[in-house]
């Protein structure tokens, strides 16, 4: 099974959001956090603005990020993120009980396993909207960019950890 994982490309979450999410733990798309609010998103501003339009929930800090990256897991951390979401939503959300939050939870979780079509390690973001008839979530995947050719005159795609020929220069 494949779910999204918080991936920290620089520490721009730790300023972009109130909360950041660590890097490695698992994520769903957090859109519940917006629709349980009494706040409307519409009119949301600064730092949780931030975390409405573009942000992943971690399942263990329950902080924001920007971007994941698709990981496989197996049944154990799977269980467990359902279960540490379950608690959340009792903890931080008013479910009335375990047994009503785990099916809530899992719902959401296999609603970001759904978004895990891709190979692992694949980099995903997301893009929300609010209009009259509700919030709107988009995702994107994170594509290296592709180069005609590199400094040699090579054609492919070069990363930046790429090693290039100095033509016999130390």
């Amino acid at each position: 099974m494949k779910l999204p994982r918080v991936a920290r490309l620089d520490d721009s979450d730790e300023h972009v959001y109130e909360h950041a999410a660590q890097a490695g733990e698992l994520a769903v798309a957090g859109s519940f956090v917006f629709s349980f609010s009494d706040d409307d998103p519409a009119l949301l501003s600064g730092k949780p603005k931030q975390a409405f339009r573009s942000g992943f929930l971690g399942l263990e800090s329950f902080g924001w990020a920007t971007v994941v990256k698709i990981a496989e897991v197996g049944e154990r951390e799977y269980q467990s993120a359902i279960e540490a979401l379950a608690q959340h939503l009792m903890v931080r959300y008013g479910a009335p009980s375990l047994d009503e939050a785990l099916p809530v939870a899992r719902q959401e979780v296999d609603y970001a396993a759904g978004l895990c079509e891709y190979e692992p390690g694949t980099m995903l973001t997301v893009e929300r909207e609010v209009d009259d008839e509700g919030i709107h979530e988009s995702f994107k995947r994170v594509m290296p960019r592709q180069q005609v050719a590199d400094w040699a005159g090579e054609s492919g795609e070069i990363r930046i950890w790429d090693m290039f020929p100095d033509n016999g220069k130390a």
